[in-house]
């Protein structure tokens, strides 16, 4: 046989092949960065108009850094048309997210990293907004105002927020997702991603941020989408292609974790029966444990069906001491957490933020799970869960017994009465009750029974009437407290402050942004300064009163400080702020935008004097 038939042969293979994966490729969105294809899958008949929208409302978010009670630097700012954009800089009117860069990472209140988290889930805060009418989404443009880059995903959603029926099904697809990256500015753009063409209309879109690689806050102004009426027409060369060819077996890196069959793929009934377990079982079973360590659920879930030995590993319990659930919240219900629960009675971390919202988890399903699997937790974060009600915090009580570490952190639907239940947890060590409607009755009785707390984060609290009764207890009962969350507490005075610094002197890291009823005058910084010799974080965020004799005092004290924020103030020179940065030699971030006194040219001096040290200076156009 000629040379040239076993050429053509393989070549009809390789363009066999190559069909195939652009065939995959085209339905999965995989080349959204390709214009040609993404073009080629949103041609519609010119009958079918785009309809372009701004966002009608804002109806949740992970976190934002202005107050509850009023619009300025808040999520509420996304909804409607552009307030800022083409201006650059920092507005007010703009949607801020709480954090920034790495210093939040840095801080003595960050708490370790789950093991098993997919390197694909990056994302840190979220926001979802609502639009007027459904559509099938073409494109997707965010108006960034300041800092852009930090948005890393976009999904649509099936389900209407405005329909009155409820939906038979909720599904979640990416329309477009990237690593974080870095941008090397910090002017305005209009952020317009090439998305995935998706089978469902939609009208409630959300973006997903990661800010880690950030200068400085980022700002959103607005987000616009486009969409048509009807569904468009693929082209004719995707068309062309048999759907039917398509496997399951591609793993979608990009556009989720893998979740989809999780349900199916802990059923024992699946496994087939194979000749041998090839040389796996002449290895010592620690060291295949070792082994399936590095391995995340999905996978976890895939490698339990090849054969009985690996499915004895991947179903044994100590595989799921850290259980981080967080990245697949898109799918994760009730059928999940049954298949999970007889291989998590020994889990110790639980990871459920951002689960179970629009009925994926019931509260029976989350209970039966607990019920099970409570008995050995330590740490359980349920950032966002709004599945929560009070029966749930009931059932964490009962069944947590050994629980530290609980994250409620804008839980912004759990009644007031729910946190009664959070006086039980005896043990608890980190409590994060950041946008919550915990009243001050309910955390006074906490605060008296959870003696043993080391973290404490009441940012954003709106509902607590005084904040010095809260101080006066905490300085009471919680001596070994190391880390304080005040942010924007809205009445606390010098009299709390006076009772934090005598009551916590451990403390390291104390947050009293836009707390706009201390003054300096009454000598409260200056106490702080003396009493607290351990402090490493300090935000004075927005005090105009902050002045000279506290950032000497601070100098002269404080000298393990690393992270200060005197944002706003009026009265502190380049002077006191030299004497600062020569006497504090780990201080790394130094905030002092909009200080009156503190221009561009001061900032610029004590860079080159202190270059390993970040000093921020917002400005606005």
């Amino acid at each position: 046989m000629s040379p040239v038939f076993p050429m053509l042969t393989v070549l009809t293979m390789f363009y066999y092949i190559c069909l195939r994966r652009r065939a995959r490729t085209a339905t999965r969105g995989e080349m959204m960065n390709s214009r040609r294809t993404v073009e080629s899958n949103s041609r519609t008949s010119p009958l079918n108009a785009e309809v372009v929208q701004y966002a009608k409302e804002v109806v949740d978010f992970s976190s934002h850094y202005g107050s509850e009670n009023s619009m300025s630097y808040t999520m509420w700012n996304l909804a409607g048309v552009p307030n800022v954009f083409p201006s650059s800089g920092d507005f007010t009117q703009t949607a801020v997210f709480r954090t920034y860069g790495i210093w939040w990472d840095q801080c003595p209140s960050a708490s370790l990293p789950f093991k098993r988290t997919p390197p694909n889930f990056q994302s840190q805060d979220y926001v979802e907004l609502t639009f007027e009418q459904q559509v099938y989404p073409t494109a997707v443009h965010v108006l960034e105002t300041y800092h852009p880059g930090a948005v890393i995903r976009i999904l649509a959603c099936s389900a209407n927020p405005y329909s009155p029926i409820p939906p038979a099904e909720v599904r979640w697809e990416i329309l477009w997702s990237e690593r974080p990256t870095k941008v090397n500015a910090s002017q305005a753009r209009q952020f317009k991603p090439c998305i995935k063409q998706i089978n469902f209309p939609t009208n409630l879109i959300r973006l997903e941020v990661n800010s880690s690689l950030l200068d400085y806050y980022t700002e959103l102004d607005a987000v616009v989408l486009h969409g048509t009426k009807d569904k468009p027409v693929l082209s004719l060369k995707t068309s062309l292609i048999d759907m039917n060819d398509l496997e399951d077996g591609n793993y979608e890196e990009k556009d989720g974790c893998g979740m989809d069959s999780l349900n199916k793929k802990f059923s024992s009934t699946a496994l087939r029966e194979g000749p041998n377990n090839g040389y796996f079982d002449k290895l010592p079973y620690e060291l295949i444990q070792l082994i399936l360590n590095h391995l995340t659920l999905p996978d976890l879930c895939r490698l339990a069906q090849t054969c009985k030995l690996l499915n004895q590993h991947c179903c044994d319990p100590l595989q799921y001491i850290h259980l981080n659930l967080q990245p697949y919240w898109a799918k994760l219900n009730d059928i999940s957490l049954e298949f999970l629960q007889p291989r998590c009675t020994l889990v110790q971390w639980l990871n459920l933020s951002w689960t179970g919202n629009r009925g994926f988890i019931s509260v029976a399903g989350f209970s039966r799970f607990l019920k099970v699997c409570g008995s050995e937790l330590v740490r359980l974060e349920l950032s966002c869960s709004h599945f929560l009600n009070e029966t749930c915090l009931e059932i964490i009580s009962e069944m947590c017994p050994n629980l530290q570490d609980l994250n409620l952190s804008s839980c912004d639907k759990l009644p007031p009465q729910a946190f009664n239940h959070i006086a039980k947890l005896c043990g608890l060590r980190r409590l994060v009750l950041y946008r919550t409607k915990v009243e001050q009755t309910a955390l006074l009785s906490v605060l008296n029974f959870c003696s043993e707390l080391r973290h404490l984060s009441l940012g954003s609290c709106v509902m607590i009437e005084d904040y010095d009764v809260i101080a006066s207890m905490i300085g009471a009962k919680c001596k070994k407290l190391r880390t304080l969350d005040l942010w924007r507490c809205k009445n606390i005075t010098e009299n709390g402050i006076a009772e934090l610094a005598s009551g916590c002197p451990l403390l390291e890291e104390l947050d009293l942004g836009w707390c706009p009823t201390l003054q300096s005058g009454t000598g409260c910084f200056a106490r702080l300064a003396r009493q607290l010799p351990n402090l490493q974080k300090l935000f004075l965020t927005a005090n105009r009163s902050v002045c000279d004799t506290d950032i000497e005092e601070l100098a002269c004290n404080c000298t393990r400080l690393r992270q200060l924020d005197i944002l706003g103030t009026r009265m502190v020179s380049p002077a006191s702020l030299r004497k600062l940065l020569e006497s504090c030699k780990d201080l790394s971030l130094l905030d002092v935008s909009f200080c009156s006194q503190i221009d561009n040219r001061a900032v610029l001096e004590l860079n080159v004097s202190f270059p390993k040290v970040f000093i921020k200076k917002s400005f606005t156009q």
